[in-house]
């Protein structure tokens, strides 16, 4: 499951992005301080930081400028009731991935995390034929998908459906995302397409873990 740290010394911040990002299938890490923020990061390496830019104590700018000196790959997206362009500026201009200014709609923050971690599984794919994840490999021109020295041979729909799980490796899909990417479909919540063909998957692929996210999804996540 895909790890988010929230740092803010707000406790009711905390407590409300800490349910949203639950409710869409991700494992959240919260920390009051920016101390403690680092210590989470060194001990979990979180996909993507959700960072106050002012705290008491460790500033926001301090504990960006820490997270990204230990791991320069880090994805830190930040939040701040200082919202003026120069602020902006100078968090992306260090490092960060992102910046919404508070207050904000929890759809917006919750769209900002989907599009950060896509990038993030992007920028691991490979820009060639094939995507590689835990040993499996889906080449894209035979349409053959390998593990070990075995070939599974998978329907057009099965063949699709692991693509866009690869493609998006450790995020959470969405059933209404995978209807409309896979199959074209608007959103059914009639519709059971979607977990059939996980579950065709699983049974060709038993090694591979495909993550069900109650009410939400399906993640593609190492075994």
């Amino acid at each position: 499951m895909t790890k988010i740290l929230v740092i803010d010394d707000e406790p009711g911040i905390l407590r409300f992005i800490r349910r949203a990002l639950e409710s869409e299938g991700y494992s959240v890490l919260t920390a009051a301080d920016g101390a403690e923020g680092l210590r989470l990061a060194a001990e979990h390496s979180p996909a993507l930081v959700i960072l106050d830019l002012v705290m008491p104590g460790l500033s926001g700018t301090a504990v960006l400028a820490a997270l990204l000196a230990d791991r320069r790959d880090t994805k830190v997206l930040v939040l701040s009731a200082v919202g003026d362009v120069q602020a902006r500026v100078r968090c992306l201009d260090a490092g960060a991935v992102d910046f919404l200014p508070k207050p904000f709609a929890v759809a917006e923050l919750l769209a900002r995390v989907r599009s950060r971690l896509r990038e993030i599984a992007a920028a691991h794919a490979r820009p060639d034929d094939e995507l590689q994840f835990a040993g499996i490999r889906l080449d894209l021109r035979t349409r053959r998908l390998v593990t070990g020295d075995r070939h599974v041979e998978l329907s057009q729909r099965e063949f699709a459906l692991m693509q866009h799980l690869m493609r998006n490796a450790g995020a959470v899909c969405t059933r209404a995302e995978l209807l409309s990417e896979v199959w074209g479909y608007a959103f059914d919540p009639g519709s059971n397409v979607v977990d059939v063909t996980v579950a065709r998957l699983r049974s060709k692929l038993q090694d591979l873990r495909i993550e069900t996210v109650r009410n939400v999804g399906y993640a593609l996540q190492q075994a």
